[in-house]
């Protein structure tokens, strides 16, 4: 999709976005800024998105996040994305300064029990693997087959899932669970909140996004956009990582033109 290709609606709500005096733009990381990989740890950014997400940053009262499900230095490293770019991890709960909820013992005990089963889970079912993280384990079946894939889910959504003060993400072909509560909404109304925004620009693509359109306010010029299939709430849609570089190029093109005929 070039930019004339960007729908009619979606062009004039971004047009507008762009035209606020203090904006903020977001997105989430995989599948948005880079493609779906099989391999998490080779998920490269497309480079004509990280372009248009620095060349935004740099622009006058224009706020840029990248808001994730990973962990906040593999994003960091991953990514390749620096400040001014603020990048939020664990699905809006780790942030630069640290995590929104502080992590007590008890909560890395419970961590320890969740990952051991976790993992032996995977070890019986070939082609999951189970990632950690300062405050979640996550079950990954991507690379399973079909069966072992949905039978490690339901184990892992009928046995540690069900634990007292486990908190529960579920995307595709993964389950992450946490012992602090995580909500990419909440990201973004802590981000609306330290930057003044008075529109947000927010686009996912999996089902830890919806925590993010739903806190977003189309009404008062927010935009919220998926990225692919699925069932959604945001208000627009687009198809592919391609058309996400599409989106923030224009969205940083027409910021740039409104800043400079409002100096």
């Amino acid at each position: 999709m070039s930019a004339t290709g960007i729908p009619t609606e979606l062009r004039e709500a971004l047009l507008a976005a762009a035209r606020v005096p203090r904006l903020l733009l977001s997105s989430d990381y995989d599948g948005c800024i880079s493609p779906l990989v099989s391999r998490p740890e080779d998920a490269v950014p497309n480079p004509a998105s990280v372009a248009a997400i620095e060349a935004a940053g740099a622009l006058a009262d224009t706020a840029v996040a990248v808001v994730s499900g990973r962990e906040l230095a593999v994003l960091a490293e991953l990514s390749g994305l620096r400040v001014p770019v603020t990048l939020v991890g664990s699905h809006g709960s780790e942030f630069d300064t640290g995590f929104a909820v502080e992590i007590t013992n008890e909560h890395r005990e419970l961590l320890g029990r969740i990952t051991d089963e976790l993992r032996t889970i995977a070890a019986e079912h070939p082609g999951t693997r189970v990632e950690t993280k300062p405050a979640s384990a996550v079950l990954h079946v991507r690379n399973a087959a079909p069966d072992d894939a949905e039978t490690a889910l339901q184990r892992a959504r009928s046995g540690p899932a069900t634990w007292p003060g486990v908190e529960v993400t579920e995307g595709k072909a993964v389950v992450e669970l946490a012992v602090i509560e995580t909500s990419k909404g909440l990201a973004l109304d802590v981000l609306r909140d330290r930057f003044g925004a008075d529109a947000v620009i927010y686009l996912g693509d999996d089902v830890t996004d919806e925590k993010a359109f739903a806190h977003l306010h189309t009404e008062t010029g927010d935009v919220s956009i998926k990225v692919g299939t699925g069932d959604t709430t945001a208000a627009y849609r687009i198809e592919d990582t391609d058309d996400v570089a599409t989106v923030l190029e224009f969205v940083t093109a027409r910021r740039r033109e409104w800043l400079a005929d409002n100096a």
